[in-house]
């Protein structure tokens, strides 16, 4: 049977708090122990927990933990309008949830892991819009109307995660998820540049939908109807 909405929004919370915890925790965690974890291990470990969630709650909720994914999703008419708020809701407190942890167990953090640009503004947004729209483009070749799901799609998608964070951290954190941008951001009272962090991964996301149309045979995408999830 389908999984109820009740469920699926639980899975997207449990999920994107995992996300967080583990993604910016590495980061804390990597600041309190004099770079054990190194950039090295962040990137790899934001790639690990994406594919684990993809492995845990694919068949649930579709593995989003990312309102630009969902929303990109429900732009291509392969997940359903009604579905869309419930899901962001779900994803951005589980962030927020996860940020509250790591509060409570590092209180001499001061950002909890956030994204923050180390070059120029405009350096940033355009480095997330372009990061973001690789990571939809995949995901929307790799997965089966709006579930990222089984092994073909947990290793693509987790491996484009930890290259790009790889690649885009060092000089803007590699985002790609507004709710991941969000928690920390909130919770940590730094909200300067967050606007960056939630309009360029949704614009980007976004620019991925097209393009993916582009490339089918007929110029059209494999709409879902609105049973897909």
């Amino acid at each position: 049977m389908e999984p109820t909405l009740r469920k699926q929004v639980l899975a997207e919370t449990v999920g994107t708090f995992c996300l967080v915890f583990a993604g910016a925790g590495a980061i804390v965690v990597n600041n309190a122990s004099e770079g054990t974890v190194s950039h090295v291990g962040i990137a790899l470990t934001f790639g690990m927990v994406v594919m684990a969630m993809i492995y845990a709650i694919g068949s649930v909720s579709g593995a989003h933990i990312n309102p630009a994914v969902t929303l990109a999703f429900t732009v291509a008419k392969r997940f359903p309008v009604n579905k869309l708020t419930p899901y962001i809701i779900a994803q951005f407190s589980g962030a927020i949830l996860a940020s509250l942890c790591l509060r409570a167990m590092f209180p001499e953090d001061k950002t909890l892991g956030a994204t923050i640009p180390s070059g120029s503004i405009s350096q940033t947004f355009l480095m997330e819009v372009v990061l973001t729209f690789m990571l939809m483009w995949v995901i929307l070749c790799v997965s089966k109307g709006a579930k990222e799901e089984g092994i073909t799609a947990a290793l693509a998608i987790g491996g484009v995660v930890g290259l790009e964070a790889m690649m885009g951290g060092p000089i803007s954190g590699a985002s790609m998820n507004p709710a991941r941008s969000l928690g920390p951001a909130l919770v940590s009272l730094d909200l300067n540049v967050l606007w960056v962090y939630l309009l360029a991964p949704t614009l980007g996301a976004l620019l991925a939908v097209p393009i993916y149309c582009a490339m089918q045979e007929g110029a059209q995408i494999p709409f879902g109807d609105d049973s897909s999830l």
